[in-house]
């Protein structure tokens, strides 16, 4: 029939007679009200307000232009891409419980698609299939209409017609029905029925009569069914073509109320037929199941193609018809025939064509789902069809009839040709499945909406049609009538809701829209379930098969629904409402275990058809559904994708796929961020995902392979095509699965090279970086929807699209805001713990692996084992993974109580509950395993025994024992029957008999035995991952028969095959655990997934995986020349180094740049190529990047250094030359000759490139923009690039100076940064100047030292605020030059530099002055007397014209200082003369400069010149001067002047001075220029004649002016008395006596000069000083007996001593300080000797000194008598201590014998002069009046006297003459004494005196005695008066 046949019809028709024309699709949605309940009568129809275009649906209507002007597209079936095979074993039987599953981007099938075929002609000619794309309406789709039915379907028909009248559509309707009844009637089949022929008649009679009106459709449609049954091809093809075009024109409705009905019933009639007999039971049959069943049936093996096409339009029709609504068994049983079609069908152009119906078919009944709105309550979500007749909301809501039993659905029609042949290869996990998941819902776990489908059967989809209609006639179980998914397909009444359906009673409100999405879980489920059928081997070969098209379009249908309608699946309101309870079951909850068993299966998969649907579905779920399926995804990842990655059995082509996958995974800021924050840091996680794909990813990226030349882009481009295969882009083609389009294995194998792989993984690698960029550097709290959305939210925003907006796609900020936690819940801290908890509990499982007892109590401190309690620690072993079943085994078979109570427990918390033996013991050894040892062994199968019996009560066994051993003959049975090194296997025989008896003496069962025996034969007990690891290596047998018979075997696919099943069956178990875990109840915390918002998780993210991204980005950098992955390696290096920059990861970003910086070949320009100088460009790039360039820290140093080998490499390119140090070894000149060859001439010309150039110089120019922080590490690796360009080339004639000369620049560019910064910008850059300006090579000195000119000259411009000193810190560097450069040329230009800054920018010097100063300082110490000379005329200069700035600016003091240097040199006298005199005349210029304020006033007392004290600023420096002169000056005329102006200036200004300042200057100046003989400080002393010089002459002369000093301010100085006292002191006790006498003269001198000016407490010090003077000189050494033991070379060191030069060396002496070591040397004992003496010597001086100051009256007088008596004690030890050596005549000979003096010592001076002193004071003292007559002198005195008396009469004359004449004077001395003691006294010790002076009559006396001893005579008779005193008459 023609296009213009359908528009044909009577103009004149009413139009109130006619049924309504669906509205064209593709007309714009400007919509008109809609809402009267007659709308279905009105006339020619008026757009709906609210109408939204629906999916693409097939056009039937005639070929010609598209109703709405659309261009079509013409697909033949051989130009259809090939896709993943089918198996042809698949039954569309299955599609009658087979559920849709909807997809959240883009559909993988063009939706917008429509399958234009014309109607076939009489004759049955075969239709061309076309695909006509349609644009989508942009139109916006109003929010409240998200949830209302879609408004009725326009059909194409409708769609060329909708500008016509209601007349020219019924002329369409009558004319079309016409010819088909027409036809009927005349061909022979009528003529053979009476019942065809009658209702024929009867309809063709209403449409002439024009009665034939909707409400007369089932008799107008009951010839039509009749003429369907005939089989004959003609009538078939008319009458279904016509039932189609009816539909079309929505001509057809269903006006009769509907009770209980049956859907699909067998065979309806028309209820008012006259012709058939109808019992009425037919009429309560849905319209809509009636026409379906009479469609489907005209479907068998044989059906022709022609007849096929038209039930393909027909059923296409029916279904998207909005007048006739076909749900449930009815909408299955259309799918299904058309699945049917396009598996049978010999035609490929009929297996396009229905497929294309089969799609759009699927996606209309998802389309016409409406997601129920959140915000406008339950009632937004219940909607009506709009016209449906019952036309009332509340009529819709009406409960329906409970369900009745009915026949099943396809009892009236002829089976499906193709039977499911697998239905009966269900194995034991499938069994498992079906008892794990078939339970009915239980009451209690009604509350948790995260269940419900833990009730499905046939979980591996293998189900028939026969199956499913067995399934339809079960009845429900009678105990508690809980929902299953199997109730979805038992008699249901939702199943028969038809128009009337609703009035009936039901339990709940039931709307269209529950309905629409029960359909479209149940299309969904029935997919997935043909996905889970398994393939044989002889259909993965064949890609053609049924088997494996049907497994192809399943996965494609699943695939198109995920793409094309995720928000049905995610959203929370979307439920499946439950036909006998008020549960709803979340439609992702209800369909998700569909999903995930349908990816175990099939991605694992080894043909690459299937293989790629499958990785595109989990990618949709993954995008889609990765907040809902948390631990699903998961397992998916860990068991399946993951292991592909890494198996070396896997393709390179999964591997691809994955990786495409993967890639686009990581394109998502969001996704990336969630999978570590949900697996890695969860401690429940299987795995840390996010780690393990880096480190995958990266060690493919960094495989080394050999990559030909021109294949480099073959990766990108078949990457492209096969991301577009399965429908990722809006305007794809879907894949044609027709059997001229598919492929075979074979043709799409190895298309996937490993270079081609490694590219992709280099892509992940660099969308992974460019992802943590987008999501971790915004430094907000999160990011907004516009930034994250950019992976797989992204893809979301299809459900925008026109085609599926308003229907089953919400808004895309729904989507965008699916965050499962508040945003309160990303807490970066949290999950920064949970990672290391994380980590922490992996480092104790592999401490546990290694050593088990230390693993525990590593976990049990860490807290992961709460306590030490066995129950504890036992659950952990058994739930926790990870942990080593061996090292489990080990550590509970210990015999240790700890050990075995944990045993115990861990056994007891295993269920053998109703478990068989075998199963229990299965379970019991797959826990851990087994340890070798017997005892270990026995205690195991003890407690297993026990446990068994207690939770088994009805088990043949009599007691525990029995278990026990039964256990042990197992375990026998299995390693005999499974070892391979038992050759003679245990038969069953053997078995029985091995275990008679061990029932208490009886036998158990033989069947019991048996059965043991042959599950053990059959099912080996071995530990989980043996058996993983047994399938991941079958290996080839070796030898040559072997490899023979292995010739055509594809060993490695064997090899995938194998293991994969074992990574299927895991992971189906993993989701059964799962599913379990699930029902129990709450969800678990682990399993909440945490949405990402916080970009601080970025950062540990690098810190796990940077090492992976390093070395997968920087392999195929350093392998390939390949532009475009060079470039990609560099974005990858771009993206680590921001991210290191912004959250300052100094390990990661050094690594990252240094890498890179290699990459840069700057070091070998002869090997350079184009991909490093893209390195170079970007590290330009990089160092003028916003958000790196501050943040480049140690870095910048290989930037900068880049930048220098840069200027390197153009400078060779030019033509230079470089010179090679000729310091350099020939390796090193060899090597370096060869990094200077030129490189080629195109790297040289892009070197010049403006692109470059431009980049290097931004790199300086724009340092100004860094910050503070960030320009101190620019400026400190500019110096170090600096500093090797100038060691590198620094001795050759034309040095490298390019950095240098770059310091200078960026510090102009900077110079207005403010201070602080400068401070250590500068610190940095006078570092490297004073390193530079001190370069060997006179060149680089120069340069630098006029760069650093032109900066000092530009700062010095800037002004200086007081008390700032960066003037003084950016002159260092010329000081520093000045000390350290020896080129008198640098030397004097430094000072050229200076003067030249001095004439140009004095006025504006201030802290300068100081470095100024410190220049010229230098350089008077410089051996060169052009530079000396020439910078003291400078300060010369400065000194007669600058010196009131001088002071102002504080650099009076290094005035002072420079002059003093000046004045120091020896070399040059002349100078150091003029010093001197200008630095004495320093003082009066001070004085008289106002800035000094220094002048006096009126009273001689200076004025305080600021806060600061001025004596000390200005008066101190100038002393000070004078001091180091004094001290260090090297010429003894200046060493005079200064102590001389000293002197002088204290004694004329000192009246002017502060007490406080006295006592500095003697603190400070005057007491230090003795400290060298206190610390012995010899380094000022070139030679000890040097020194001796300065002791003879200028100390010596100090100490006189010290004391003259004092006796002139000694009131003022008083106060310092005791330093200068403790000062004599040193200088008295010296060993060398020179300085000893000088320094008891200098005492002398200060208590005879200053007598009167001592009070009572300066007598008590100096008193003081006398003791301690006495006490350190007393040689107590002479008693040390060490000292007079025999020494064999004592003689000899005595005779080569060196005898005493005429030296002054200052040499302290110190009191005894106790015993002295009893092993003395010689040479230490005559270093003893040689202090003694001198001990000797100075008690000796000091004695004399005593002597003289005592005969002196003034000082006698002034001496308080309490103090002169503690003088005479001293005196009086001293005496004693030489009287006592005296009289030990054996000690002196000792001493004498070892050397202590060369005649036999002796201390008789000491002794008398002692003595005599002593004496003379006391008699005086005596008679001194001051003294109280209390008899303390007396009591000294007569004991003393009478003491010498009596030794000397002891004294013989002939040996000791010399002592007698020493003594004599002293002795008469004391008898003279006698004379005039008074009275008392002398009559008190007459008696002892007169014995010892009779004595003395005998001896020969001198005369002085005799005229002593006649006077005591005299008075000895006077008092005895015997004579007459003549004095007293």
């Amino acid at each position: 029939m023609s296009g213009s046949d359908a528009v044909d019809g009577p103009p004149d028709t009413p139009a109130k007679e006619l049924p309504e024309l669906p509205a064209a699709i593709s007309q714009p949605t400007e919509q008109h009200n809609t809402n009267s309940p007659n709308m279905a009568m009105m006339g020619p129809p008026t757009p709906a307000k609210d109408f939204t275009k629906l999916p693409k649906t097939l056009d039937f209507s005639a070929t010609g232009s598209s109703p709405s002007g659309d261009s079509q597209l013409e697909v033949a079936p051989q130009e259809t891409a090939a896709q993943a095979p089918v198996d042809p074993r698949t039954s569309t039987s299955s599609l009658q419980d087979v559920p849709l599953d909807p997809s959240v981007s883009k559909p993988s099938v063009d939706p917008a698609l429509r399958l234009d075929i014309p109607p076939p002609s009489p004759h049955g000619s075969s239709p061309t299939p076309t695909y006509r794309t349609y644009p989508g309406t942009s139109s916006p789709v109003p929010h409240r209409m998200s949830t209302q039915t879609p408004p009725p379907r326009r059909s194409s028909v409708a769609m060329s017609t909708i500008s016509q009248s209601s007349g020219s559509a019924l002329s369409a309707v009558t004319v079309s029905l016409t010819s088909a009844l027409e036809l009927i009637i005349s061909s022979r089949e009528a003529k053979r029925s009476k019942e065809l022929l009658a209702a024929t008649q009867h309809a063709l009679d209403l449409t002439r009569s024009r009665q034939a009106t909707p409400a007369k459709s089932r008799e107008i449609f009951e010839p039509l069914r009749l003429a369907c049954e005939t089989r004959n091809e003609r009538l078939q093809i008319a009458s279904i073509d016509c039932i189609a075009k009816l539909i079309s024109h929505s001509f057809f409705m269903d006006t009769s109320p509907q009770t209980t009905v049956i859907s699909p019933p067998p065979s309806p009639r028309a209820s008012d037929a006259p012709p058939i007999g109808s019992d009425g039971h037919d009429k309560k049959v849905p319209f809509s199941d009636v026409i379906t069943t009479t469609i489907t049936t005209c479907h068998t093996e044989s059906t022709p193609s022609t007849v096929s096409l038209q039930i393909v339009k027909a059923l296409l029709a029916l279904v998207m018809s909005a007048n006739l609504l076909v749900h449930h068994s009815s909408l299955l049983k259309a799918v299904r025939t058309v699945y049917n079609i396009f598996l049978l069908s010999g035609d490929s152009e009929s297996q396009a064509v229905a497929q294309g119906g089969l799609t759009q078919m699927v996606l209309h009944v998802f389309a016409r789902c409406r997601i129920p709105s959140t915000l406008n309550g339950d009632l937004g979500s219940r909607s009506a069809t709009p016209n449906l007749e019952s036309g009332s909301e509340s009529e819709l809501a009406s409960p329906a009839v409970s369900p009745q039993p009915h026949t099943p659905s396809g009892s009236s029609t002829a089976s499906p040709p193709v039977k499911d042949d697998v239905s009966q290869e269900r194995t034991v996990d499938t069994d498992k499945e079906d008892s794990a998941v078939d339970e009915p819902l239980a009451p209690e776990a009604k509350e948790s909406a995260s269940s419900p489908l833990r009730n499905e059967r046939n979980v591996n989809g293998q189900i028939t049609m026969d199956a499913m209609d067995n399934d339809s006639q079960q009845s429900a179980p009678p105990a508690e009538p809980g929902l299953t998914l199997r109730s979805f397909e038992n008699p249901n009444p939702h199943d028969q809701m038809g128009d009337g359906d609703l009035q009936t009673a039901l339990p709940r409100h039931v709307t269209t829209n529950d309905l629409f999405i029960k359909d479209a879980f149940l299309v969904f489920r029935a997919l997935c379930k043909l996905t889970m059928k398994s393939l044989a081997t002889d259909s993965e070969r064949d890609m053609k098969s049924h088997a494996m098209r049907s497994k192809l379009l399943s996965l494609h249908l699943v695939l198109t629904i995920l793409s094309a309608h995720m928000p049905i699946f995610v959203e929370p309101s979307v439920v499946i409402p439950s036909g006998s309870s008020s549960e709803k079951t979340p439609f992702l909850q209800a369909t998700k275990q569909y999903i995930c068993l349908s990816l175990s299966r099939n991605a694992v998969s080894p043909v690459p058809q299937v293989f790629e649907l499958s990785v595109e579905i989990f990618w949709r779920v993954m995008s889609g559904m990765r907040t809902k399926l948390k631990k699903e995804i998961e397992v998916l990842l860990h068991e399946i994708f993951i292991p592909i990655l890494e198996m070396r059995n896997s393709t390179l082509r999964q591997k691809s796929v994955v990786m495409s996958m993967l890639q686009r995974l990581c394109e998502d800021p969001q996704a990336v961020v969630e999978i570590y924050l949900n697996y890695d840091c969860d401690r429940t996680a299987l795995d840390n995902i996010y780690e393990h794909l880096m480190n995958i990813v990266s060690r493919l990226s960094s495989t080394h392979i050999a990559v030909q030349q021109g294949k480099a882009g073959e990766a990108t481009s078949g990457m492209s095509a096969r991301q577009g295969r399965f429908g990722t882009d809006a305007a794809s083609i879907p894949p044609s699965y027709s059997t001229a389009a598919v492929s075979s294995v074979d043709e799409v194998s190895g298309a996937v090279s490993e270079a081609k792989l490694k590219q992709q993984s280099l892509e992940c690698l660099v969308s992974v970086l460019r992802s943590l960029v987008t999501w971790g550097t915004t430094t907000n709290a999160g990011m907004g929807p516009d930034v994250r959305q950019n992976g797989s939210d992204e893809r979301l925003a299809s459900a925008n699209r026109p085609d599926t907006a308003g229907l089953a796609t919400p808004s895309l900020e729904r989507l965008t805001d699916r965050v499962s936690t508040p945003e309160s819940s990303d807490d970066p801290e949290k999950f920064e713990n949970a990672k290391l908890r994380k980590t922490s509990l992996l480092e104790g499982i592999k401490r546990f692996n290694f050593k088990p007892k230390r693993g525990v109590q590593f976990l049990i401190e860490s807290g992961f084992i709460r306590s030490k309690d066995p129950r504890d620690v036992a659950a952990f072993l058994l739930h926790t993974d990870g942990l080593s079943k061996t090292m489990i085994g080990e550590f509970l078979g210990e015999g240790d109580d700890e050990n075995v109570a944990t045993m115990h427990a861990f056994v007891d918390m295993l269920d053998f509950t109703h478990l068989p033996f075998v199963d229990a013991l299965r379970l019991f050894l797959q826990s851990f395993r087994l340890p070798g040892e017997a005892q270990k062994i026995d205690r195991f199968m003890l407690k297993f025994a026990e446990r068994y019996i207690a939770g088994n009560t009805n088990t043949p066994f009599a007691n525990a024992d029995t278990a026990y051993v039964l256990s042990y003959s197992t375990i026998m049975l299995n390693t005999d029957a499974h070892n391979p090194q038992v050759k003679v296997r245990m038969t069953r025989a053997d078995f029985i008999r091995n275990n008679r008896g061990i029932n208490d003496g009886s036998d158990l069962p033989e069947d019991y035995l048996s059965s043991i025996y042959d599950e053990i034969i059959s099912n080996e007990i071995r530990m989980k991952d043996e058996a993983d690891t047994a399938l991941g290596h079958a290996v080839a047998a070796q030898g040559l028969v072997n490899a023979l018979a292995n010739v055509g075997r594809d060993l490695q696919r064997e090899a995938y095959v194998m293991q994969s099943l074992g990574m299927a069956n895991r992971t189906e178990a993993l989701f059964r655990n799962l599913s379990r875990t699930q029902r129990r109840g709450t969800p678990r915390p682990s399993d909440q997934f945490f949405s990402a918002s916080h970009h601080v998780h970025v950062r540990p993210m690098f810190e796990v995986a940077w090492m992976s991204f390093l070395a997968g980005i920087s392999g195929p950098m350093q392998d390939t020349d390949d532009l475009d992955v060079v470039l990609l390696c560099l974005e990858g290096f771009k993206h680590a180094i921001r991210i290191s920059c912004f959250f300052d990861m100094d390990l990661e970003r050094n690594a990252f740049m240094t890498t890179l910086a290699k990459f840069t070949f700057l070091n070998n320009l002869g090997e350079m190529k184009v991909k490093h100088m893209e390195a170079i460009k970007l590290l330009l790039e990089l160092a003028t990047s916003d958000g790196i360039k501050d943040n480049l820290k140690g870095t910048w140093h290989e930037i900068l250094n880049c930048v220098s080998q840069l200027e390197r490499l153009q400078f060779i390119s030019d033509g230079n030359e470089i010179t090679v140090s000729t310091r350099k070894s020939t390796t090193q000149k060899k090597t370096q000759l060869q990094r200077a060859k030129k490189p080629a001439e195109e790297l040289a010309h892009a070197s010049r490139s403006t692109q470059i150039t431009v980049s290097a110089d931004m790199v300086f120019s724009w340092s100004e923009k860094l910050s503070g922080a960030a320009i101190l590490d620019f400026v400190k690796a500019l110096c170090d690039v600096s500093a090797e360009e100038i060691q590198s080339s620094g001795m050759s004639e034309r040095p490298r100076l390019f950095s240098l000369q770059k310091l200078v620049e960026i510090s102009y560019y900077n110079m207005n940064r403010i201070r602080i910064e400068w401070s250590g910008l500068w610190m940095i850059l006078g570092e490297h100047f004073n390193q530079v300006c001190c370069h060997n090579n006179p060149s680089v000195a120069i340069f630098a030292l006029d760069a650093l000119r032109q900066l000092a000259k530009r700062f010095l411009e800037k002004e200086e605020l007081p008390h700032f000193k960066f003037q003084k810190d950016f002159l260092k560097p010329f000081e520093y030059t000045m000390i350290h450069n020896s080129n008198p040329d640098v030397r004097e230009l430094v000072l050229q530099c200076l003067h030249r800054l001095i004439q140009g920018q004095v006025d504006n010097m201030r802290s300068g002055w100081r470095t100024m100063f410190g220049v010229f300082s230098a350089a008077s110490k410089v051996p060169n007397l052009g530079v000396a000379n020439y910078a003291f005329e400078i300060v010369t200069q400065l000194y007669n014209e600058q010196f009131p700035a001088v002071v102002r600016y504080g650099a009076f003091a290094d005035l002072t200082v420079c002059l003093t240097d000046f004045s120091k040199v020896s070399k040059f006298q002349k100078i150091s003369l003029l010093a001197i005199n200008m630095l004495r005349s320093v003082i009066p210029t001070m004085l008289e400069t106002p800035e000094c304020s220094l002048k006096p006033g009126p009273e001689g007392v200076t004025n305080p010149a600021s806060t600061d004290d001025p004596m000390v600023r200005f008066w101190f420096p100038v002393l000070f001067s004078f001091y180091d002169i004094i001290m260090n000056g090297e010429d003894l005329e200046v060493r005079r002047l200064a102590l001389d102006s000293l002197f002088d200036a204290l004694r004329t200004y000192g009246v002017s001075f502060s007490p406080d300042f006295w006592d500095m200057v003697c603190r400070e100046i005057l007491f230090p220029i003795f400290s060298v003989l206190r610390s012995q400080d010899l380094s000022r002393f070139s030679t000890q004649e040097d020194m001796s010089v300065w002791l003879s002459t200028t100390m010596i002369q100090a100490l006189r002016e010290l004391i003259n000093l004092y006796t002139y301010y000694f009131e003022t100085l008083e106060r310092t008395l005791d330093g200068l006292l403790e000062l004599l002191v040193v200088c008295i006790c010296q060993e060398n006596d020179t300085l000893a006498r000088i320094g008891t003269s200098c005492f002398q001198q200060l208590l005879e000069q200053n007598v009167r000016k001592l009070s009572a407490e300066r007598w008590e010090r100096v008193i003081t000083t006398f003791v301690k003077l006495f006490k350190t000189t007393t040689p107590y050494q002479l008693l040390d007996e060490t000292l007079r033991t025999d020494l064999e070379e004592a003689n000899g060191l005595e005779a080569t001593a060196e005898s005493p030069g005429p030296n002054i060396i200052p040499a302290p002496l110190s009191p005894d300080s106790g015993p002295r070591q009893t092993d003395i040397t010689a040479a230490q004992r005559k270093q003893t000797f040689k202090q003694i003496i001198v001990k000797c010597v100075l008690q000796l001086l000091l004695i004399e000194t005593t002597h003289e100051l005592l005969q002196n009256d003034e000082v006698y007088s002034t001496i308080p008598p309490e103090h002169m008596l503690r003088l005479m004690a001293v005196l009086d030890q001293s005496y004693q201590f030489a009287r006592d050596f005296n009289a030990d005549e054996d000690l002196r000979k000792g001493l004498w014998k070892a050397g202590f003096m060369k005649h036999l010592p002796n201390l008789l001076k000491q002794e008398s002069s002692s003595a005599a002193t002593l004496v003379k004071i006391l008699l005086r003292m005596y008679e001194d009046d001051r003294v109280d007559r209390d008899g303390r002198v007396s009591e000294r005195l007569i004991p003393l006297c009478l003491g010498i008396l009596k030794d000397f009469n002891s004294l013989r004359a002939a040996k000791q003459s010399k002592n007698i004449t020493t003594w004599s004077p002293i002795v008469a001395e004391i008898l003279q004494g006698f004379s005039t003691l008074d009275d008392a006294d002398f009559n008190l010790y007459l008696s002892a005196l007169y014995p010892l002076v009779t004595d003395l009559l005998a001896r020969d006396l001198t005369p002085e005695v005799r005229e002593s001893l006649r006077s005591v005579f005299q008075r000895v008779g006077v008092a005895k008066a015997i004579t007459i005193d003549v004095h007293a008459q």
